[in-house]
């Protein structure tokens, strides 16, 4: 389905009387004044980037890629326009879940069309956004691509802050003293990481190109701005590597207090054992059917006996609970 779509020449969003769907009127509208065109779809059927692939001479291929999704990032030249598919990126709190969804952007001399699919990344704020930076807008369609390049990295940095709490409550709860079952969180963690990182790193090299100018498609006059998306993108990045390689520590760390915790549980089992084994020992001698023992027909063998027991597993558990075993 259409979005939004508009008109841009000078800085300034056109007032025009045609429909939305009317691309040959709207085209011809931002052709006559060195103005273009922004077109936003949001998982539009096959028939309608059909009807706009005819009307603004897209690539079957590109066209392709933008409907089925599930692309790499990635940034392909052709004759007359230039292809960039980026992946979106929102958090699940409650589930530890990143969730992701794809723009494809279709850049040209004067037009711009976005394809989106997912529910994150809303390009509504980003459009409300530079209609307001006539400035910015003067650029054309390069800010275009800024605007959504920034969007959705800023949806990236919101994504690896929360991230960073759970991998901070991860390591609260690996280092407390009580026992917890952490290893089935930190493998969700580490996948979703594995997710946001296949978002963030397909993307640098193209930001990094942008950014110091000389693409076909991409005004030079905008590279500064690339700059900043090229900032926020690099410390996304670094961010996601660390907290993959605390997670890593955190769970290495995880194993070893299990480890620690089943010494600690056998240590006391034997001595638990032994504290009951010695007395069933003594029990053991004195039950045997012999005539002749020691203390077998002595008055007092049965309290020496009980008394033999209790010293002993006091002696015992006295031994092991200085030890640290109990």
């Amino acid at each position: 389905m259409i979005v939004d779509s508009a008109v841009y020449r000078g800085g300034t969003r056109l007032t025009l009387e045609c429909a939305s769907h009317d691309y040959a009127e709207m085209r011809a509208s931002a052709e006559a004044d060195d103005g273009f065109v922004w077109l936003g779809l949001h998982e539009p059927s096959q028939d309608e980037l059909a009807d706009v692939a005819d009307a603004f001479g897209l690539h079957r291929l590109a066209v392709e890629d933008a409907f089925k999704a599930h692309q790499r990032p990635k940034v392909e030249a052709y004759d007359d326009f230039l292809f960039l598919i980026l992946k979106t990126l929102w958090y699940v709190d409650e589930d530890d879940a990143v969730e992701t969804g794809e723009i494809s952007l279709f850049v040209g001399r004067d037009f711009v069309i976005t394809v989106r699919h997912g529910d994150g990344s809303r390009l509504q704020d980003a459009r409300a956004h530079l209609e307001r930076s006539a400035e910015l807008l003067t650029h054309g369609p390069s800010a275009v691509v800024y605007a959504v390049c920034d969007a959705v990295v800023d949806a990236y940095t919101e994504v690896v802050a929360f991230l960073e709490e759970d991998v901070d409550e991860v390591e609260e709860s690996v280092f407390s003293t009580e026992r917890t079952r952490d290893s089935a969180r930190i493998y969700t963690l580490k996948r979703e990481i594995a997710e946001v990182r296949r978002a963030i790193h397909p993307l640098r090299e193209p930001m990094r190109r942008f950014s110091t100018g000389g693409v076909h498609g991409i005004s030079d006059d905008a590279a500064p701005y690339f700059r900043d998306v090229v900032d926020h993108l690099t410390q996304a990045a670094e961010i996601v590597d660390s907290l993959d390689g605390l997670l890593s520590t955190a769970f290495d760390a995880h194993l070893a207090a299990i480890s620690v915790q089943q010494n600690d549980d056998m240590r006391k089992i034997s001595a638990g054992a032994a504290i009951v084994v010695v007395p069933t020992l003594i029990a053991g001698i004195y039950g045997m059917n012999f005539d002749t023992m020691p203390e077998l027909h002595w008055a007092l063998g049965y309290p020496y006996a009980l008394v033999l027991m209790f010293g002993s597993s006091g002696a015992l558990w006295w031994f092991f609970k200085r030890a640290g075993w109990l």
